[in-house]
């Protein structure tokens, strides 16, 4: 069978003691505990406590919580206050977790819309729904679009706009990997080009805690203890995850940093066996043997598996049995197993997902975290005759490919199992070194002020990991994944030093902050001034910048090459050199006005290869010809040879010009040229109406001005351009970024050489915690009964003031 592998470039997940994935990873290389009592903040545990579990009550005060689960940016993402009070928190914790999971693959989220992007989500109960359904005076007409299975896949696909399937699949605790699987052969099938699979299980009442004791399979010290001598049952935990998966050949053709692949899967049930709810090991082990001959892979090539692994004596028997039966072949070392339960607790229909997320993060630090409890393995279970060995310390893994697999199991019955394989060393691409200088433009963006502020702290941490030399990439990945909202920041960079400063200054002082930023809107309506300087000055202003900046390099090398055979001397080694043309030892006239036009010309073509468009041009002195050769109405070289034969006092017996591709300004004609017909000859550039052509031009309403041979760099901006006042940007790059916070959005990989367009893990959006939506209808407000009463009761909202889990 031919099997396409699937990408795993993106990853999200909030997990008990866990605000992310580097905090999910740090726990678990820690063998930290995330399960805590439950807090008051939660409901009174006491109330529904009893060391023997009796009838409506819970034999264990613990539980797994995730931090803030009550916040949700509710602006960021268009909903009224109204709309975040009804919709149910893990629809609301999984929007953000998509947003974030995407900028963690470097993608932009905005980009996906109207793209066969699918959202898969794995989930098995949502309390909220319970609660809102039975508080019958609570529900009002938008109490649909915020809760229920569906809406946590469909919420994500409206928001971004996405157009492939968007479903929510519950199999139990299984739910998630069932829902990666299914997102995984819709990948292979072509129904869909990007997938997010998501999972979510929040604990807003004491229910889960009351029925696992009442089954008879809660740990009463509250503990999840994996194949433990003193393995006593499950605790129940809450998690949100979202995984962003590519088919791998488009994820290497994008430039997608992986983490690891899903070369194949398996789902199945095991038919009728003593009950629903009892695990069936025949069932565990065709599901095993199935997923690794769909991957194409030998049990013996398997270096280690996460096990369902929820710590209940029967479970952790079952479970071994069937591994076993697989993995008991001849081969260098046991496979090697783990659960992450013993870190935060069984999280339900999202426990599927915690698992992948470990042996991911896994396969991509080369390291397996020990398993939590494992120094008391219990020698029931005969785990090395089994082939199995639990991981006791950190597990180094060897170079080259690496196998490994993800078992959950459903509580009816419905089984999964993911094999995963590290990345292929195609997708490592190395980071670029583009040494200790080089920068670009550093952006990040929001919808408020707020935000902004936020985005730029984590940006000022970004820059701060990384060597100098990984600058340029920084840059411009911030430009593909973070710039595209409506309240923009935008700094010119050329060092990390000088990065670090500016950003730590806009992120604690709001008046440098608002300097730096601006807000998208209509796009900036300029015109061009074209100020060439012929004084055969050395210093032209823009020293270093053929090494710093690549279009100007790339549009003079371009004019180089096009003017070398009728000069005979090279324009750009005088103008990198910040050479006069004397001293490249040339002599005859016009000299002068060739490095001039060139000087002025390349950074106007740089300009126009990143997507700054004028509205006009307008020319003084050797200018004209520069705007002639800008605006398509001659040759550059036609332009130069008219601007050398001025110098020699030749006149104009110049080339017939072209019609201009935009409006074009004349001081030697004194307005619009292009109002004259086509095919006249280029008018003699000599600045006597250069005044009045600029006032004709002005007169149009510019909302900015380009003056190129002025300033630093020989470029200055100027917005609002009738009040006066400092240039807004300076340098090509400062005028860029200056542009872009003003509305443009630029072809940013103009900016760039290829060789440092790498995309970068830049650290997600973070998402404001100010608003804080929770149950808070009164018991009994029209539940109909007890049992809505009860329910309502047994919520509390989380504690404003930080006690939270």
């Amino acid at each position: 069978m031919t099997v396409t592998d699937t990408a795993i470039v993106g990853i999200d997940c909030r997990f008990p003691g866990a605000p992310d994935p580097s905090g999910l990873w740090d726990l678990m290389m820690g063998r930290g505990d995330g399960v805590t009592e439950v807090p008051r903040s939660r409901w009174n545990a006491d109330d529904y406590y009893a060391p023997e579990g009796g009838r409506g009550k819970a034999n264990s005060r613990d539980a797994g919580f995730i931090a803030d689960a009550d916040a949700f940016d509710h602006d960021f993402f268009g909903f009224t206050r109204e709309e975040a009070e009804i919709t149910d928190p893990q629809v609301r914790l999984l929007l953000e977790c998509a947003w974030r999971a995407l900028e963690d693959a470097a993608v932009d989220p905005r980009s996906l819309a109207g793209t066969r992007t699918g959202v898969y989500v794995g989930i098995m109960g949502s309390e909220w729904t319970n609660l809102s359904m039975t508080s019958f005076g609570g529900l009002t007409g938008m109490t649909g679009s915020g809760i229920g299975y569906a809406i946590t896949a469909n919420r994500i696909s409206y928001h971004l706009d996405l157009n492939g399937p968007s479903v929510a699949l519950d199999a139990a605790c299984s739910s998630s990997l069932v829902a990666l699987d299914a997102a995984c052969a819709a990948l292979r099938a072509g129904v869909c080009d990007h997938a997010l699979v998501g999972a979510a299980n929040l604990l807003l009442t004491p229910a889960t805690g009351i029925y696992f004791a009442q089954a008879a399979v809660a740990s009463p010290d509250g503990r999840c203890k994996p194949f433990s001598t003193d393995a006593d049952g499950i605790v129940a935990a809450e998690g949100v995850a979202v995984v962003v998966l590519r088919r791998l050949e488009d994820a290497l053709a994008d430039g997608l940093p992986v983490y690891a692949v899903v070369k194949g899967g398996a789902v199945n049930h095991g038919g009728r066996s003593s009950t629903v709810t009892a695990p069936n090991p025949r069932a565990q082990q065709a599901v095993l043997a199935e997923a690794y001959e769909r991957a194409g892979v030998r049990p013996r090539d398997v270096a280690y598996v996460e096990t369902h692994g929820t710590g209940t004596v029967l479970g952790d028997r079952m479970e071994v049995r069937s591994l076993g039966k697989v993995h008991r072949v001849p081969r260098e070392r046991p496979c090697a197993i783990g659960s992450v339960k013993g870190n935060i607790g069984h999280a339900e229909g999202a426990s599927g997902l915690a698992g992948l997320i470990k042996v991911a993060l896994s396969l991509h630090h080369r390291v397996v975290p020990p398993s939590r409890f494992a120094e008391s393995e219990n020698p029931r279970l005969r785990l090395a005759a089994n082939g199995l060995e639990l991981v006791k310390e950190p597990m180094p893994l060897p170079a080259g490919p690496v196998i490994a697999g993800v078992s959950s199991f459903g509580l009816g019955g419905t089984n999964a199992h993911i094999v995963l394989g590290s990345a292929p060393e195609e997708a490592c691409r190395p980071c670029p070194d583009g040494g200790a200088v080089g920068g670009g433009v550093l952006t990040v963006s929001a919808p408020d002020v707020a935000g902004l502020r936020r985005a730029v702290r984590l940006l000022a941490g970004d820059v701060a990991a990384r060597p100098a030399g990984l600058l340029a990439a920084a840059s411009w990945t911030s430009n593909r994944v973070k710039a595209s909202g409506p309240v923009r920041f935008a700094v010119p960079v050329e060092d990390r030093e000088q990065a670090l400063a500016v950003l730590d200054r806009a992120a604690g002082d709001d008046a440098v902050l608002a300097g730096l930023s601006g807000r998208a809107g209509r796009r900036p309506r300029m015109g061009w001034i074209v100020r060439a300087d012929d004084d055969r000055n050395p210093d032209r202003g823009t020293d270093g910048m053929y090494e710093r900046c690549p279009p100007y390099r790339r549009a003079l090398d371009d004019l180089d090459a096009a003017l070398r055979p009728h000069l005979g001397w090279s324009v750009r080694d005088a103008l990198a050199s910040r050479a006069a043309p004397s001293a490249v030892d040339v002599d005859g006239d016009g000299d002068g006005e060739a490095v001039a036009f060139a000087a002025a010309w390349t950074l106007g073509r740089a300009l126009l290869d990143l997507g700054v468009t004028p509205a006009w041009m307008a020319g003084e002195g050797v200018g004209e010809y520069v705007v002639a050769a800008l605006a398509g109405t001659l040759a550059p070289d036609e332009a130069w040879r008219l601007a050398a034969a001025r110098d020699a006092g030749a006149g104009s017996a110049g080339p017939a010009r072209r019609r201009a591709d935009v409006p074009v300004y004349s001081g030697g004609h004194g307005g619009r040229l292009d109002d004259e017909p086509p095919g006249a000859a280029f008018p003699a550039a000599t600045g006597a109406r250069f005044e009045e052509a600029l006032a004709a031009a002005m007169a149009t309403d510019p909302t900015h001005v380009v003056e190129l041979g002025g300033g630093p760099g020989g470029l200055r901006l100027f917005a609002c351009p009738r009040d006066g006042g400092a240039p807004a940007g300076e340098g090509l790059p400062g005028v860029v970024a200056a542009l872009y916070r003003d509305g443009l959005d630029p072809d940013w990989d103009a900016l760039y050489d290829p060789a440092v367009r790498v995309r970068q893990r830049l650290s997600p959006y973070a998402f404001a915690v100010t608003g804080r939506f929770w149950w808070n209808r009164p018991p009994g407000d029209g539940d109909g009964g007890d049992g809505g009463g009860d329910l309502a009761a047994s919520v509390a909202r989380p504690d404003r003031a930080g006690g939270r889990a």
